[in-house]
């Protein structure tokens, strides 16, 4: 079978590297997805452990279509009795970009009338009554080339499920372990987030340091699915947790708001694991750790505070980051003129998505004595 895992544009390469690791090499990486064909297995783990990905869907069919006649027929002649049992409740979401068939509402409801009907030709019934669990099935059009698919997740993977407290503007579970595999991180390199907001960055560093599946203890979409052996979940649930660990990890999380830090010692609970919390604005941040990797999501002047504040903000960031020469700087903003009034031009950048801004990651290369 054929999946496909979306992810924000600039972090395909993370998603490509976590499936490698599961022992999925057929992946083909396009922008904002990485394809890859594997079973029902490969399914559950890619949900269990892909820490950047945003969802994961199941190819029933692709076509081309630009006309609503031509939609209806091929989605009608895909096999979807393999998939939906003729009680199964359809809920059908779509996009559309560069087509033709640019409605998307029109061309959600000609898929679910086309499913329909597949369904009672299939199973020789005159209706579908919809009294099961739900399927989501996806349609997407892009230049005309339709793709249907089943929604294997649900809730999009960033749901965790341990942030249930969050603060303004949160970065997002899936970008926050994306700015930890770009720097580079290993388990036993020390790690801080002097503006840790809710936690998510030094929680999403301790659980890959600990080798914890990120959405181990959330359920999923295709868990529901009747045609599915439900030992699939247990199986791979059981596998992640014989290989989770519970090391004793150098990072560290500070915020100048006590709220903040109160919620991330909540989240951190949640998520099973123990990090070091402190109440601390980021003029004060001092460590005896070395070699570091230091992860920051500073108010971008957009959101949260004036423009006058947040260049004064980057400029104090640069005075304290510079008495730490030998950690990595990693600092994501969508503020164009970030590297002017920091100082310092960046050794590497990476574009990436926050929230629907365009946004930059700067990395600062660290010196070595």
């Amino acid at each position: 079978m054929e999946f496909t895992a979306t992810a924000k544009i600039g972090l395909e390469s993370t998603v490509a590297f976590q499936l490698h690791k599961l022992g999925i090499l057929d992946t083909e990486t396009l922008d904002a997805r990485v394809k890859f064909h594997g079973g029902f297995d490969e399914m559950a783990k890619a949900l269990l452990w892909l820490r950047t990905a945003e969802r994961l869907l199941l190819t029933v069919g692709t076509f081309r279509a630009d006309t609503f006649d031509a939609l209806f027929e091929q989605t009608k002649a895909l096999p979807w009795s393999r998939y939906l049992s003729p009680r199964t409740r359809i809920h059908v979401n779509g996009k559309s970009a560069k087509s033709t068939l640019f409605s998307v509402s029109d061309c959600q409801s000609i898929v679910k009338k086309a499913i329909v009907e597949s369904l009672k030709a299939a199973y020789r019934v005159a209706a579908v009554p919809e009294t099961e669990e739900e399927v989501i099935v996806e349609v997407g059009i892009l230049r005309d080339e339709v793709t249907l698919a089943l929604d294997c997740c649900g809730a999009g993977l960033s749901r965790r499920g341990y942030r249930t407290y969050n603060v303004p503007a949160p970065l997002s579970e899936t970008l926050g372990a994306g700015l930890i595999l770009l720097s580079r991180f290993f388990p036993d390199t020390p790690l801080i987030d002097p503006m840790c907001g809710s936690g998510t960055i030094p929680i999403e560093a301790a659980m890959i340091a600990n080798n914890i599946a990120p959405s181990q203890n959330r359920s999923f979409a295709a868990e529901q699915w009747k045609f599915l052996d439900p030992t699939v979940f247990s199986r791979a649930r059981e596998e992640a947790r014989d290989v989770m660990r519970h090391d004793p990890l150098c990072i560290q999380g500070s915020d100048i708001d006590p709220h903040c830090i109160d919620l991330c010692k909540k989240h951190a609970k949640k998520a099973g694991v123990m990090l070091d919390w402190k109440v601390r604005p980021v003029k004060d941040l001092k460590t005896s750790w070395r070699n570091g990797v230091l992860i920051c999501n500073p108010p971008y002047g957009e959101r949260l505070s004036d423009e006058k504040s947040v260049n004064a903000l980057y400029r104090e960031m640069r005075t304290v980051f510079d008495t730490i020469p030998d950690w990595q700087i990693n600092l994501i903003t969508s503020n164009r003129d970030f590297e002017k009034i920091y100082g310092k031009p960046a050794d590497k950048r990476r574009k990436l998505s926050n929230g629907g801004m365009v946004c930059t990651v700067y990395q600062y290369f660290a010196k070595r004595g």
